[in-house]
Parts: C-alpha cells; sequence; structure tokens
C-alpha cells in the first residue's frame, strides 16, 4: 500500500511521503490522534459506508489497521475526534449521491470511545431525527455542536447537545434563522438558508456558515439559549448553492476567513466567494478583502 498509483501527479514545495489506498474504499472527513507516542488517522469514508483507522506514526509506511462498517444507506461522510471521544455523523444519503430515497436510513451521531486508538468502541447515539447530521463540531468536553436536518425545519439547524453522559446525550439548545422553522407557521427564509456548518467555536462565540444567510455570529456564554450577535450576508450578489460553506475565525486578527462551495462542474453556476471578515466590532461585521 505504500506504492504510488499510477498517473501523473504534480506538487511545489511539498513532498509526498507515503500513500495508502485505503482498500479501495475513498476518503472524506480525516481527524488525526496522538496516543503514547504513536500518530493514528481516521477517515470517514465516501461511496463507502463507515470509517477507517490507520497507523500514520511512519508516514512513508501507513498501516490500515480497520475499518467499521456503517449502517447502508446513509452518508458516514464526517467525524472529529478529541478529549478520546470520536464524534461521527449520520445523514441520509441524497439520490443524486446514489442514496435510495425509498429505503431506510440512520441519522444523527454515534459517540465512541477512542482511549484505545486502534479499536474504537461505540459508547453512545443521538438522534435528531429529520435528514441527521453534516459538518458537526467537537473540541473536546461536554457539548457537541450539531449541524441538524430537523423535521418541521426547512434546512439545517444549530443544535448543541450535552454528552457528558454519552450513553444519554442530551439536548440543550437549538438555534435556527427566522423563517427556517415551517412547522412554527414561520414565513420562508431567504434562499438556500441552511447551516452548513460546521459551526466553529471560539468561546462563548459560535460562529455559523450558514449558507445563503451569510456567516452569523451567536453568544452562547447561556448555552440554554444561544443569541444572535451579528449577521454577514453575502448572498446578495454571491448566490451560489452555499452562499456561506464555512466561516473560520482568526481570534488573533478579530477576522473571520469565509467562503463559497462550488458544487456543478464546469462552473455552471453563480460566482462564489472566498473573503476576511472584519469582526473588531462584532456587532456590525465588514468585509475587508475578497479573492
Amino acid at each position: 500500500m505504500t506504492q504510488f498509483p499510477p498517473g501523473q501527479s504534480w506538487s511545489h514545495n511539498v513532498v509526498a511521503e507515503g500513500y495508502c489506498d485505503l482498500d479501495g474504499k475513498p476518503a472524506f472527513k480525516l481527524a488525526v490522534q496522538e496516543k503514547a507516542g504513536k500518530w493514528y488517522l481516521y477517515v470517514a469514508h465516501l461511496w463507502h459506508r463507515g470509517w477507517s483507522v490507520i497507523d500514520v506514526t511512519d508516514p512513508t509506511a501507513p498501516r490500515m489497521i480497520r475499518t467499521i462498517e456503517g449502517p447502508p444507506n446513509t452518508w458516514t461522510i464526517q467525524l472529529q475526534i478529541a478529549d478520546g471521544k470520536m464524534i461521527t455523523g449520520l445523514e441520509r444519503m441524497p439520490p443524486v449521491w446514489g442514496g435510495d430515497p425509498d429505503a431506510p436510513f440512520s441519522e444523527g451521531i454515534l459517540i465512541w470511545d477512542v482511549e484505545d486508538p486502534e479499536d474504537p468502541k461505540q459508547i453512545g447515539s443521538f438522534s435528531t431525527g429529520g435528514t441527521g447530521t453534516h459538518r458537526n463540531y467537537y473540541d473536546g468536553g461536554r457539548y457537541v455542536h450539531l449541524t441538524a436536518g430537523v423535521p418541521g425545519y426547512i434546512g439545517n439547524i444549530y443544535m448543541i447537545v450535552d454528552i457528558e453522559d454519552p450513553a444519554n446525550p442530551v439536548e440543550i439548545s437549538r438555534w435556527w434563522h427566522e423563517g427556517q422553522w415551517q412547522a412554527g407557521g414561520e414565513s420562508a427564509p431567504p434562499p438556500h438558508t441552511s447551516l452548513h456548518g460546521g459551526a466553529y467555536i471560539v468561546g462563548d462565540r459560535a460562529y455559523l456558515p450558514h449558507g445563503g444567510a451569510g456567516v452569523i455570529t451567536l453568544d452562547i456564554s447561556d448555552i440554554t439559549q444561544p443569541r444572535k450577535v451579528s449577521q454577514f450576508r453575502v448572498s446578495p450578489p454571491y448566490v451560489s448553492l452555499f452562499g456561506i460553506h464555512s466561516a473560520v475565525p482568526i481570534p488573533s486578527r478579530n477576522l473571520v476567513a469565509a467562503n463559497s462551495e462550488a458544487i456543478r462542474e464546469n462552473c455552471d453556476e453563480p460566482l462564489g466567494f472566498v473573503g476576511l471578515i472584519a469582526i473588531s466590532n462584532e456587532a456590525e461585521p465588514r468585509l475587508v478583502s475578497t479573492m
């Protein structure tokens, strides 16, 4: 598995050290954990349901340890690792990606103990209902920040779940953009309003890449009642399917790096967006540069 695949490749100022074919299971989201001086790469698969563990202590000779099979007809493409726990997302697989719209699927998250880095053990699960979770956020501790497709809402919303007792996770709070709660009688939200995630947490602030609704900053000092601090829209003029795909704060510079996502082939869609947003005055964010 250390032999590179045939074909052309290019690099500039980087050197490829090793290669693993993942037993033919393409990778999507990745996470790394160090344990007792050894390094492990955890892989969430695309086009295959499940997750794999690879020993990458010697990067020139990655060693495939195991694959854990995931549920059928379900996207298992997201994972996060911190504090000896692994959070894996479960989401309805869209038909355009090969999902069967008439077959059952799993949704929510699975919680794993990875203190034994080579042998993850499932210790809990949480169901969101609806379509499940997409890009979640977990950096340790008791709270997981979910991007959740919940019954009664248009698009994904933000949800905070307490996993202090991983066998019995509890929803603490949720937040959504006005108009998303269709079952509550709200009017339709702006086009493409959906939390793409993951939320990015810095202290008592959550930065949400909320699709067509832009970058939203929440005050989560009261974890039970998230409160909107500000909202920065890029749609219009940037009206790609995901107005904002990612929003990553740079606290030392009082900036948020944000971008949209290209979806259609051959640039057959409106102009995308990459920019830096100043949050020195977080109540009034402003765009300082684009590329």
